[in-house]
C-alpha cells in the first residue's frame, strides 16, 4: 500500500486479471506459511494487502467455519478477482489500507501479510497498525512465496543493504512498530518471518 493510492492501484490494476496465471504454483507455499501461523478454530485473521485473496482458503481452513477471516485491499480490480476466484466464500473482502484498518484495537488474533512490505510507504507507521488490531500475543506473518535472493533475480535486480526482509533489518523494524520476530526463513522457494504482537 501506499500513500500514493493512485500509483499502486494502477501498478495492481494492471496486473490484477492475470495475476493468478503469472504464478500459479504458489499455493502450497501459501498454506504452509498459514500453517506455521498456528491458527486456532475460531480465531479471528485479517490477510492483509489480500490481493486476490490466494491465502484466504487455508486462512478459512486454519480458523474452521466459527473463525472470522477478512482480506483487506487497496485495489478493486484485486479484490474483484479474487470475487471472479470465488474466493470471497471462504473471507470478507473489503476495500480497505493498511495504513488506516477500519477494525477496532485489539480485535484480531493474527494478520497475514503476503508481499505487502515492498509497498508499505512508512514501515513503521504501517506495521504499528497493524499492531494495533491485534491483541497481545496474536501473530504477524510477513510472508513471501520466494525468498529475497530469488525475487530479486526474477525482477532483474540486486539485493541492497537496505532491503526491508533482510533479518537484520526487519526484527529491529518489528521491535519499533510493536512486533518482537520469532522465527526467520528466507530460503530460494520461501520467505517467512513471524513475529508475536507485544502491546
Amino acid at each position: 500500500m501506499s500513500d500514493d493510492h493512485t500509483h499502486v492501484q494502477d501498478f495492481f490494476t494492471a496486473r490484477a486479471a492475470d495475476w493468478d496465471s503469472r504464478f500459479p504454483d504458489d499455493g502450497p507455499a501459501y498454506a504452509a506459511a498459514v500453517a506455521d501461523l498456528e491458527l486456532r478454530p475460531g480465531d479471528r485473521v485479517l490477510d492483509a494487502g489480500c490481493g486476490t485473496g490466494r491465502a484466504l482458503p487455508p486462512l478459512r481452513a486454519a480458523v474452521g467455519p466459527s473463525g472470522v477471516v477478512l482480506g483487506a485491499d487497496l485495489t478493486p480490480a484485486m479484490l474483484e478477482a479474487a470475487v471472479r476466484a470465488g474466493r470471497d466464500r471462504d473471507g470478507r473482502l473489503l476495500r480497505a489500507d493498511v495504513a488506516a484498518l477500519p477494525f477496532m484495537s485489539k480485535s484480531l488474533d493474527a494478520v497475514f501479510a503476503a508481499g505487502l512490505i515492498a509497498h508499505l510507504p512508512r514501515p513503521e507507521a504501517n506495521l504499528r497498525e497493524l499492531a494495533r488490531v491485534v491483541r497481545p500475543g496474536g501473530t504477524l506473518a510477513v510472508f513471501h512465496p520466494i525468498g529475497r535472493a530469488a525475487l530479486a533475480a526474477r525482477q532483474g535486480r540486486q539485493i541492497t543493504p537496505g532491503d526491508l526482509r533482510a533479518e537484520a533489518n526487519l526484527a529491529p523494524l518489528l521491535i519499533r512498530s510493536g512486533w518482537s520476530m520469532t522465527s526467520y526463513v528466507d530460503e530460494d522457494n520461501r520467505f517467512l518471518a513471524l513475529a508475536t504482537c507485544a502491546n
